[in-house]
């Protein structure tokens, strides 16, 4: 069967190019009635039963009939014989990418994951105390596709913040574990892992269960279940994200060959039908040259049906006035990954604000960053980068503020704090600052 992609081709002279580029950057995100009230049974259920309600889910919705979750959880000596199993290029590889995600990951803690303090003119100490959460559980897909790579980009950055414990969670549709995911949890560090995956796995990650423990933050992404269990249980742990479908925005100047860039947009294509992959370029010929390319390449790929899809449908080839408009407009729509694939970069990269990465240069590939570059993959979607960022060592620390005041620094801080809590009516506050006044 032949598939053609088409993307949308847009040129930001023609007078309706605000209103077909708004449609093509449309996602409706709107969460399906039937699957929240799903997920809301079943957590209520989890929270109610614990480890029967997971022992029921997984048999209805992973076919995995077992006797006890005890019997879901992966020993270490099974990590490390699925390290062992799998093909020693697979093992570098991983052992490779591991090390390049630990020292990034170390070289973020050493620039902002520190304690700090001073004291100041009347001897009071002020500062911040940085500490890592102690349970964290990071949810890995499974099913239609094995993400490896996700088993690092969670649980790396959560070793490398001092999480005590790193609980895995991870379907495996009718028993059928994959060895590399196994492989990569060994390799990262996990502490225990369980074949539970859904909203049930959300759940007793949240609640707790007699066999798995309750975390204090719950990473990692996984299908619309997943996405709306992690909603759900916001408040009574922590979240990473809401993720929505994978994006790339690629800048060109023309110099890239274009069968780079084309494949640089199946990368994201491939994810699903719902991916967004959209090329920015001054060059009306070059545009060309690329869809041109997409013509060629995609029989070749296995997953073409796919890519068709999210190309035709949110896929777009947009012709500029310049590169300098081409970044204003991907400030607008904020991508999860933005390629600047031009011969100067760095002319560009300051006029970028808004992105979850930046990928400089014909070389940088998207796909070195989902691996083995070092950088976190787990990204902001949808336009969120506009106010959030990549997962990282931040996100397994918490900041305490530490204040020690001076008797000297209570006799300056008091009458302030009295003045402005009795003006908010609230004499017990103000009462407590003066108590701490000498005599006069």
């Amino acid at each position: 069967m032949k598939f053609v992609a088409t993307p949308a081709r847009l040129s930001t002279a023609d007078a309706r190019f605000e209103q077909d580029f708004q449609a093509r950057l449309h996602w409706a995100a709107d969460t399906d009635a039937a699957i929240e009230q799903r997920v809301a049974d079943i957590l209520t259920d989890v929270q109610a039963r614990g480890d029967a309600a997971v022992l029921e889910y997984t048999a209805r919705f992973d076919g995995l009939q077992v006797d006890s979750v005890a019997a879901l959880e992966l020993t270490q000596a099974e990590l490390k014989a699925a390290f062992d199993s799998i093909p020693t290029a697979q093992r570098l590889a991983l052992e490779a990418a591991a090390q390049r995600v630990r020292s990034y990951h170390e070289a973020q803690k050493k620039e902002c994951g520190q304690s700090w303090s001073y004291r100041d003119q009347d001897g009071s100490l002020l500062g911040q105390k940085v500490t890592p959460l102690d349970r964290v559980g990071i949810y890995v897909p499974g099913g239609k596709a094995t993400y490896p790579s996700s088993v690092l980009m969670n649980a790396i950055p959560a070793h490398v913040a001092g999480v005590s414990e790193i609980i895995m969670v991870v379907p495996t549709p009718r028993g059928e574990k994959n060895a590399m995911v196994l492989a990569a949890a060994y390799v990262a560090g996990v502490t225990r892992a369980f074949t539970v995956g859904g909203a049930q796995a959300v759940a007793a990650l949240a609640y707790g269960t007699a066999t798995i423990p309750a975390v204090d933050k719950i990473t990692g992404p996984g299908n619309a279940y997943v996405a709306s269990a992690k909603r759900r249980v916001f408040g009574k742990v922590g979240i990473d994200m809401i993720a929505g479908p994978s994006e790339i925005l690629v800048l060109a100047d023309g110099t890239t060959p274009p069968d780079w860039v084309a494949m640089d947009l199946f990368s994201q294509a491939e994810h699903d039908e719902l991916a967004q992959s959209i090329l920015l370029c001054p060059d009306a010929a070059y545009l060309d040259a690329v869809q041109v390319a997409i013509d060629r390449l995609l029989p070749e790929m296995p997953r073409a049906q796919i890519i068709a899809k999210s190309l035709s449908d949110r896929g777009a080839l947009i012709l500029t006035r310049s590169m300098e408009e081409a970044c204003a407009i991907s400030n607008r729509i904020a991508p999860e990954h933005l390629e600047v694939s031009s011969r100067d970069p760095h002319r560009w990269e300051p006029l970028l604000k808004h992105a979850g990465a930046i990928f400089l240069g014909a070389f940088t590939s998207e796909s070195l960053g989902d691996y083995c570059a070092g950088p976190n993959h787990v990204l902001p979607t949808s336009g969120t980068a506009r106010f959030s960022s990549p997962l990282g060592v931040y996100d397994f620390q918490k900041r305490s503020s530490l204040i020690e005041v001076s008797e000297a620094g209570a006799q300056v801080l008091g009458p302030i704090a009295a003045e402005l809590a009795y003006g908010e009516g609230l004499q017990a506050h103000a009462r407590a600052a003066e108590m701490r006044l000498k005599a006069r």
